[in-house]
């Protein structure tokens, strides 16, 4: 039976009819399936239960699922893993505000977006499913960081830190967006002296910042960036500075050591501890004016403190630094514009060659001295001296009042000056990161435990691997607002315990660890998410790991990346792993906006996920979101067309349906011109697939559609051969995107399920061959002519072809042929001359 409009395609019925089949094949589990075919790990970032899916989650599950179902057809047993990152403050923000326990709300929304993510025919393995809030989860956390400590990368300190004001939290430096506020309350974050514990990332600086060379191409370029960016490594020199009335000395990192003949003071962040050590036993006039000062810098932002523009603002701190160079006594400041957490906390500063050593100097009238001299002559650097123009020389050029430094240009002076330091023991060549120990302590409930019990006499003590899930206690009775301290603190039956060690008494860390640290390995349980004995079978880990390929938003590209890279680094070192890279490749997908603007319930332009699929259907949803463009690119909802979608896929059912009304013979011979079209998609797809161009895919699909509706239409009818071969590509090459879709076409087609793993064919060579091509006469650079001609024509014969053309000839008149260049089969230059 013909169908000449849509009205035989229904996509409610089909999604219902297709769900209830594939929950009963379960086609994707891949748990205890070992078979000899090659493995291919596609995993998504996976989704916060904040409530519903939203568009964006609709992308990003769209296109990773595009990757997985294409591997399938191309033979591989692919592990396409989902779970839910399900601690965090949002939960427990959310839990207060409606007077919830964080766990129910939690996990009432896990059971939402599963449900939406089932219809959303994501290929996921339903077997592996876990939830970073499970207890099961949890405890190879605390296990992992029992690890670390032991080894020196879990430690705890005194420090400032990053605090949010709102919700009552301490934040890692990655968790602070450019403009100083928190990137997950908005609030202006501010400084915070407590005691907290980190991890050590910054004793893997140098290899997370040289092993992005091996990504190189595998990811998006400006994600390798960003981490360059982030770890920010510096070459220089640590110099030694005695101050007076101080024994130990205080090292200063410089990246020019060469200009040290050119500092004319010292300058150390207000907030370090060695500001505060430095103004004890001052005078009393000195200290008050630090504790002013030192007031207003808390009330300031890093990125306040760090703007250019900013007036510079310090105070004298009555001590004085020896130049380890020549002795010379320089002026020990306390200023805002350096921070605690750069170098040592001190820099020397030389003003007449770095901007803000200038602009303070000349704020405070203190010397500016040249060191280094980039003119030809003394006349050209009096009128370029920073003394007189407010601008710091940072160029190369030569080094002057400089003692045995003179003469050398920038390199050598460098070189030289480490020598020096080196041969009088005053300083050593060293290098500085941006990078900072990653801080994991949260003051919140929602989170793992931290598996520290401190004893009577303040002794960190770890909890045995025996006792742990160290398990959140019950929610009933604690104050969950936040308030600056940690929830737990108040749950007195859970924090008064038994040192493990002695039996007495003793109490539990009363702070949760970060939620980064979840997702940090979370690809590695999925391996084995239900071990009870260990994070994840090493068996599995040889079989699958690392992923493949990884899907999800560049606002991941610093907090999350770095961390999974560095725990993976970690775990390679404890000899659990046998990589150092978590993720082959990454593909980052853009955000959904509408009309312009990124979606949000303040500017009342949320598209919402559920009634997007009731509307058009969930096929007609994922099929516009790959074709919107470059997975890279944003897409805005007002600009697409999911109506179109679903009129594209009506099409393509109807293709099936009218063959199936037709007995059809096996795919060889009909109509030449279809199975060409149907071999040149068979011979582009996979290129086209594995370069992310989704987009061009879903065209290319289109117009197979389009030319086999034409050969239908045109008298050769749905029996022809050629179309049910073009029926069976479309529905198998659909099956990436219209998952639904492509299974209805497939078993309309009399085929039993599933398309998924139908097996892309390979297209046929001779199919492949065009049987003429144009071949164009320029003349002088201008078409004169075309003929079509054999693919293979010979070059010779081309060249006689192009004599001959009358167009040809007559352009060229009474004008002589002096070259002519043949490109066979498609161009033929002719140059003449008179």
């Amino acid at each position: 039976m013909r169908h000449d409009d849509a009205r035989g395609y229904d996509f409610t019925r089909i999604q219902e009819k297709w769900l209830a089949i594939w929950d009963e094949l379960k086609p994707f589990s891949t748990l205890g399936v070992d078979d000899e075919r090659p493995r291919k790990y596609v995993l998504d970032m996976f989704p916060y239960p904040s409530g519903d899916l939203h568009m964006g989650h609709a992308e990003v599950y769209a296109l990773g699922d595009v990757l997985a179902r294409y591997w399938r057809q191309r033979g591989y047993n692919v592990l396409h893993p989902i779970g839910w990152d399900s601690f965090g403050l949002p939960a427990e923000n959310a839990a207060i505000k409606r007077g919830a326990n964080p766990r129910d709300w939690t996990y009432a929304n896990i059971e939402q977006q599963k449900a939406s993510m089932r219809k959303y025919a994501a290929s996921f393995d339903w077997d592996r499913v876990l939830h970073t809030s499970d207890p099961a989860y949890y405890k190879w956390n605390q296990w992992i960081f029992l690890r670390m400590f032991e080894k020196g990368l879990a430690y705890r300190k005194d420090s400032w830190v990053n605090w949010d004001p709102v919700d009552q939290t301490v934040l890692a430096n990655e968790q602070v967006l450019a403009d100083g506020t928190s990137e997950r309350s908005g609030a202006v974050v501010v400084k915070k002296k407590l005691t907290q514990w980190y991890f050590k990332i910054t004793d893997y600086a140098d290899r997370l910042l040289d092993d992005l060379d091996q990504l190189e191409g595998k990811w998006p370029h400006k994600v390798l960036q960003m981490q360059r960016n982030w770890i920010g490594r510096s070459m220089g020199a640590d110099v030694d500075f005695e101050i007076e009335g101080r024994d130990e000395k205080v090292p200063v990192f410089t990246t020019r050591p060469d200009t040290l003949y050119g500092a004319t003071f010292m300058v150390v962040a207000p907030d370090s501890d060695l500001a505060a050590e430095l103004v004890e036993g001052a005078a009393p006039e000195v200290q008050q004016a630090f504790a002013d000062y030192l007031t207003q810098v808390q009330k300031s932002s890093e990125i306040e403190r760090q703007d250019a523009a900013r007036p510079k603002t310090g105070v004298f701190l009555g001590r004085y630094a020896v130049n380890p160079l020549n002795g010379e006594r320089l002026p020990v400041w306390a200023a805002d514009y350096v921070l605690a957490d750069y170098g040592h906390g001190a820099i020397m500063a030389v003003p007449a060659h770095d901007q803000r050593d200038l602009e303070f100097a000349r704020a405070f009238d203190l010397p500016v001295r040249l060191v280094v001299d980039p003119t030809a002559n003394a006349e050209e650097l009096a009128e370029v001296h920073p003394q007189s123009t407010g601008v710091a020389l940072v160029g190369d050029g030569r080094l002057v009042n400089s003692g045995p430094l003179d003469g050398l240009p920038k390199e050598q002076a460098i070189a030289r000056a480490i020598e020096i330091l080196e041969e009088r023991g005053t300083g050593r060549a060293a290098k500085n990161f941006r990078l900072r120990d990653w801080l994991i302590s949260r003051q919140r409930y929602w989170g793992t435990p931290i598996p520290i019990v401190h004893g009577e006499n303040g002794e960190l003590i770890p909890v045995p691997d025996e006792q742990l899930p160290v398990t959140l206690p019950p929610t009933e009775g604690l104050d969950l607002q936040p308030k600056g301290s940690s929830p737990l603190g108040g749950a007195t039956d859970w924090v008064n315990t038994t040192n493990p060690v002695d039996g007495s008494p003793a109490k539990r860390d009363p702070d949760t660890m970060d939620t980064f640290v979840d997702s940090s390995w979370y690809f590695l349980r999925f391996l084995s998410p239900n071990d009870p004995d260990q994070p994840f079978d090493p068996a599995e880990v040889a079989k699958w790991a690392p992923v493949d390929q990884y899907v999800g938003g560049v606002e991941h590209a610093i907090l999350h990346l770095l961390y999974a890279r560095f725990i993976t680094k970690v775990l390679f070192d404890l000899g659990l792993v046998p990589f150092e890279e978590p993720f082959k490749e990454l593909l980052n997908q853009g955000m959904v906006i509408l009309d312009g603007a990124k979606m949000s319930k303040s500017k009342g332009n949320i598209v919402f996920f559920s009634e997007e699929v009731d509307k058009h259907g969930v096929d007609a949803v994922r099929v516009t979101m790959a074709f919107a463009g470059p997975p890279e690119d944003d897409i805005d909802w007002a600009e697409v067309s999911p109506t179109g979608s679903s009129k594209f896929l009506a099409r393509a059912w109807r293709v099936a349906n009218d063959v199936a009304s037709e007995p059809g013979t096996a795919p060889a011979g009909g109509d030449t011109g279809l199975r060409r079209a149907t071999h040149h998609l068979l011979a582009d797809f996979p290129g086209l697939i594995e370069s992310f161009k989704f987009n061009v895919a879903v065209a290319r699909i289109m117009e197979l559609v389009n030319a086999t509706r034409k050969t239908i239409d045109s008298g050769a009818g749905a029996a022809d051969p050629a179309v049910r071969e073009a029926a069976e590509v479309i529905a198998i090459s659909l099956s990436l995107f219209a998952p639904y879709t492509a299974e209805e076409m497939w078993e309309m087609l009399g085929h039993a399920p599933s398309v998924a793993f139908a097996g892309l064919p390979d297209a046929e060579p001779s199919l492949l061959v065009e049987e003429t091509v144009t071949a164009v006469f320029q003349v002088d650079g201008k078409v004169r002519g075309k003929a079509e001609v054999s693919p293979d024509i010979a070059p010779g014969a081309l060249e006689a072809l192009a004599r001959e053309a009358s167009g040809v000839v007559r352009a060229i008149g009474d004008r002589e042929i002096a070259n002519v260049i043949v490109r066979a089969p498609r161009v033929v230059n002719i140059a003449t001359k008179r």
